[in-house]
């Protein structure tokens, strides 16, 4: 059914929904546009609404290739929404759902347009805040690029930032400072948000690493399990090597994944080092290497934890967290999260010094079924050398006695022609 949006702007059907809100297929004045419609509890939110509106100037002002550009905001009744460019495509999640992981040129040059996006943002004085795969779009309908990669724009500029901005809490009224929160998908999260510092554009570099990784691993370097150790991940371990990539773009990527903001490029040299490392990944084949093992220090399984799903099911890169988020098609995206800040000695518990190391390609995940049976195997193994390598010293030593070396007083017999 249609929507009205305004008086300038038509919704016709849901294409999909986010933490946020919902995106509808709309028409406007000019054209087909997608409207990003916010939650009814945001829209509800006065404050929020005034540093929308506030917000107007800078969401607007953001032109660029790979920027989805923001038409108008309108805010209508209990309406506020998000007008922008409609990309005919696909999210790089759909893409990285049907494909796991990305051949390390198309993936580094999908990098490289979202870097562009986020240095003419950056120079305008926009930190996006949510980078992630979600938010990246493929304009199917653009030129293919270096593997067969099409045009990347980052979309939902502003979004984060609005949720973000502390409101008139109940504390706040009383004149105490409310709890801290952190707002984000924990996958993606730099760690000084993590510790509560305020985020600047060092935080979109290290996302976009992270996306990165995951474009060529088909996991996220810090991910899985419970988010709050998720979180301490991303403050206390370093990231594991991939193997297979040259050692170029890999000290590129550990450079953007480097805890002190001030160590990570800016996104306009990163666009640059990556695009100049795109000759020499012509050709290379998708990574052959499977998702890390739980850490020790999230919940531990239970005894008979199943095997590991097959290859080829999609993993979700991050942990939906939306309070009372309701099951519905495309809940996959409700990736946006408000957590607490955690305490430093909450950071410092249980850090292993180092990320876990993803497992070879078809080695079995530990506590899996057939983890144990290969355990069983190799104490099998074990038991019998250890059984023929007695029963052989035990025959050795046998040997031994049984020998009968001549007496030293036995007389020495002395051959034909010899004397005495």
């Amino acid at each position: 059914m249609a929507r009205k949006i305004g008086s300038r702007y038509t919704a016709h059907q849901i294409l999909g929904r986010g933490s946020a809100g919902t995106v509808w297929l709309g028409e406007g004045p000019e054209g087909p546009v997608a409207v990003k419609i916010l939650r009814d509890d945001l829209a509800a939110d006065q404050e929020l609404v005034g540093r929308f509106v506030q917000e107007r100037t800078a969401l607007l002002g953001l032109d660029h290739p790979h920027v989805v550009a923001v038409r108008d905001l309108v805010v209508d009744g209990n309406d506020l929404a998000l007008v922008m460019d409609l990309v005919r495509g696909t999210d790089l999640r759909t893409r990285l759902n049907r494909e796991r992981r990305l051949a390390p040129e198309a993936a580094v040059a999908i990098t490289a347009d979202i870097a562009d996006g986020l240095a003419a943002a950056h120079a305008a004085g926009v930190v996006h805040r949510d980078v992630k795969p979600e938010n990246v779009l493929l304009d199917m309908e653009g030129p293919i690029g270096p593997g067969g990669a099409h045009p990347a724009l980052l979309t939902d500029f502003g979004v984060a930032k609005l949720i973000d901005t502390p409101r008139r809490t109940p504390e706040r009224a009383a004149g105490r400072a409310p709890a801290t929160k952190i707002i984000g998908t924990p996958d993606y999260l730099a760690p000084e948000i993590v510790e509560g510092l305020p985020p600047r554009a060092a935080v979109d570099i290290y996302a976009l690493a992270t996306v990165l990784y995951e474009l060529l691993a088909g996991f996220t370097p810090f991910g899985g399990g419970h988010p709050g150790a998720v979180l301490r991940r991303h403050v206390t371990e370093t990231v594991v090597p991939l193997p297979g990539i040259p050692e170029e773009l890999w000290q590129l990527l550990v450079q953007c994944l480097a805890k002190a903001p001030a160590s990570r490029l800016r996104a306009a040299e990163l666009a640059a080092r990556l695009r100049e490392q795109l000759p020499g990944l012509a050709g290379i084949a998708p990574l052959e290497v499977d998702e890390p093992d739980s850490d020790e220090t999230e919940p531990p399984a239970a005894p008979e934890e199943p095997a590991a799903p097959a290859r080829d099911t999609p993993r979700r890169a991050a942990v939906s967290l939306v309070p009372g988020a309701p099951a519905r098609d495309g809940a996959n995206r409700d990736t946006h999260t408000s957590m607490r800040v955690p305490a430093p000695d909450e950071l410092a518990g249980g850090a292993r010094g180092t990320a876990r190391a993803p497992r070879a390609a078809g080695a079995p995940r530990p506590g899996s079924a057939r983890h144990r049976a290969e355990q069983r195997r190799r104490r099998l193994r074990l038991t019998l050398a250890a059984a023929a390598t007695a029963v052989a010293l035990a025959v050795a030593g046998y040997a031994a006695t049984q020998s009968d070396p001549p007496s030293p007083t036995a007389p020495v017999r002395h051959g034909p022609g010899t004397g005495p």
